[in-house]
């Protein structure tokens, strides 16, 4: 964010200068707090020609205990200590530098030039809501999702001059305004989270992938820290975004890129040090693998490098964690975000490719400053080794992470394996069960991200074959097993495509999202009768799963899957919850008495999603390819 320099001095305007004026285009963090419990700040400080300046600050409470130059002679970055009794206001960072400049024909002088600067401290006036197993998360990618300002959706002084809905490729034009459009819409499918796409600024070029032109619409691809994307409506839509979430009882998750820029950062075009970045003599690509980092035993140094090291891709810049400045800009960007905005918690993209010490560094920074902070990682690995080796866990391994949350991609892969194989040893809902018996791995199970799809992902509805009866199994066990749960926009309403020829397919517009739109699937009016029965079924459990101590707080003990029936029980002392999901084709009447240690001083229950009552415990009937749930009565 640009702010205007404030004043600068000369002592005689009648002179010509011999050398660059000095002058100060930005300072990052744009602002701060007094009262964080880490007293220190690091101030990235850009403009031309700053070098060799002395800097002075003179703010009770404020302490400039280092000034570091740098290769690049337009940036300094400044080590600030803010004492705990600091008030909030404005303080003035100066800058002097003597400068040679002619005066006359002949005469050449030194020449003092100052610049001061302003910068806020303010008070800290945000308190995170904190997000576990209670609650339920709806992701959004908000180009994808509703419009609610046309305005916004192209500017002439951006990179991407495009946005045409006709073209999966470019950008569609929703934002964050249409997110608070449908805010009652989240809340009435029983949604408690909001998880959107990265909001933060892509003034990317459109880049050339797979043959075809393309925009950064996903957001992965920052080119400015501390701005929004203007095309999303910017900080104050955010902001407003999050007030009215909050005001609703939602809680807002924001997307964080730590591995990489986009290639038009503006740091990238005036590099403060060569090492900003990840280099190599030629082009390197991350290998994509997680075993290289796991493999505490066997693996090589080199392959360990080249996973860590390597570029995602070659139009996103890999960051270099290891540089200390590097590691600052990014943490305070991350508290800087909390306190301006007031974000609820983090999902960190790429978490594997990260530097791992620097990712402890910075869950370490966010738990410091809010204790109960929601911090998930994507990890798209196939073990459960691996999964919980990026996160909090109970392996006996030298490296120990931070992560609180992983992002399940092993439970999301069993999931459709085991709606998609038939029942047999190893396969079908044996694969949820065998999934489910190693989460002795990690420290808190209960905290892994649990999902069906996502933006990265084959929809789900087709990854199942378009079979509403195994879409009602996943949905029912995704909202009943353990886990923080997610859903992905436009599941609730049978969305469905594969990835061919690329992710836009998965990434289409929430119909009803843009004015000229002909069918509204926000309203029940613009749902075919299936979609609004697959509605109806995730608002109906979504809601009672609010109210469900047993699921949402309570102990999970599950049965060997037996005669292609799977079941387990979600409880606490107060209340315990039995779900019977079957594969079969048809019927079949279901023997208790495996299940006494669970049902023992039951003697009816209530069917959740019927609004039924069983009287008899005993034996039970379970119709074909369904799920059953239970709460058990006395």
């Amino acid at each position: 964010m640009k702010k205007t320099i404030f004043f600068i001095l000369f002592t005689c305007l009648q002179i010509s200068i011999l050398a660059q004026t000095p002058s100060v285009q930005r300072i990052n963090p744009s602002n701060w707090w007094v009262g964080m419990k880490n007293p220190k700040l690091q101030l990235l400080v850009y403009g031309k020609n700053i070098a060799g300046s002395e800097v002075k600050i003179n703010y009770q409470g404020v302490t400039l205990e280092k000034v570091n130059q740098v290769e690049n002679p337009n940036y300094l970055f400044l080590d600030l200590n803010i004492a705990s009794n600091t008030q909030a206001g404005q303080m003035f960072i100066e800058l002097s530098k003597t400068i040679k400049v002619q005066k006359g024909k002949k005469s050449i002088v030194d020449q003092m030039v100052k610049i001061t600067y302003p910068f806020q401290l303010k008070v800290r006036d945000q308190k995170p809501q904190e997000i576990n197993s209670k609650d339920f998360i709806y992701l959004i990618l908000p180009d994808r999702f509703s419009n609610g300002d046309p305005n916004n959706d192209k500017f002439a002084d951006m990179a991407d001059l495009a946005s045409d809905r006709k073209n999966p490729f470019l950008r569609h034009g929703g934002d964050l305004l249409g997110v608070q459009n449908h805010l009652d819409y989240i809340k009435e499918l029983g949604a408690t989270t909001i998880w959107l796409n990265p909001v933060v600024e892509n003034n990317q070029p459109q880049t050339n992938e797979g043959g075809a032109m393309r925009s950064a619409y996903h957001g992965y691809g920052f080119t400015d820290h501390y701005n929004v994307d203007k095309r999303l409506g910017g900080n104050e839509a955010y902001k407003k975004l999050i007030e009215a979430a909050h005001a609703k009882g939602l809680k807002i998750i924001q997307d964080a890129v730590y591995n990489h820029v986009g290639i038009n950062h503006w740091i990238l075009k005036d590099l403060p040090m060569k090492n900003w970045l990840n280099q190599w003599d030629t082009y390197t690509n991350t290998s994509y693998r997680d075993e290289p980092v796991v493999d505490i035993l066997h693996g090589s140094a080199a392959d360990f490098k080249v996973q860590q090291n390597g570029w995602f891709v070659a139009f996103l810049p890999d960051l270099n964690h290891k540089n200390e400045f590097v590691a600052n800009f990014l943490i305070q960007h991350a508290l800087w975000t909390v306190e301006n905005f007031g974000i609820d918690g983090w999902r960190i993209d790429t978490y594997q490719y990260n530097d791992l010490n620097f990712m402890n560094r910075c869950n370490a920074a966010l738990v410091e400053e809010y204790p109960k902070m929601f911090i998930t990682g994507e990890n798209s690995v196939q073990s459960a080794y691996s999964q919980a080796y990026f996160a909090k866990n109970n392996l006996n391994v030298p490296f120990k992470s931070t992560l609180p949350s992983a992002n399940d991609f092993v439970l999301f892969n069993a999931i459709n394996d085991a709606l998609n194989q038939g029942f047999d040893w190893g396969k079908g809902f044996n694969r949820l069960y065998s999934t489910l018996a190693m989460d002795a791995l990690y420290e808190d199970a209960n905290l892994n991200m649990t999902f069906l799809d996502n933006h990265d992902m084959d929809r789900f509805y087709s990854v199942i074959g378009e079979d509403f009866n195994k879409y009602k199994l996943g949905v029912g066990f995704l909202l009943t097993t353990r886990g923080v749960p997610h859903l992905y926009y436009g599941t609730e309403n049978l969305t469905k495509n594969f990835k061919n020829p690329s992710d836009a397919e998965v990434r289409k517009d929430f119909e009803g999202g843009w004015a000229d739109d002909k069918v509204n699937k926000f309203l029940s009016s613009g749902r075919t009768e299936k979609e609004n029965e697959a509605f109806d079924f995730v608002k109906k459990l979504a809601n009672y799963r609010k109210t469900s101590e047993a699921i949402t707080e309570g102990k999970l003990t599950q049965f060997l899957p037996q005669d292609g029936i799977y079941v387990y029980f979600r409880y606490t002392n107060n209340q315990s919850v039995m779900v019977i999901m079957s594969q079969n084709k048809e019927d079949k009447n279901l023997d208790t008495q495996r299940f006494v240690e669970r049902i023992s001083g039951f003697t009816s229950a209530k069917n959740i999603m019927t609004d039924s009552s069983v009287g008899d415990l005993k034996s039970l009937k379970i119709p074909a390819m369904s799920i059953t749930i239970l709460e058990l009565q006395k």
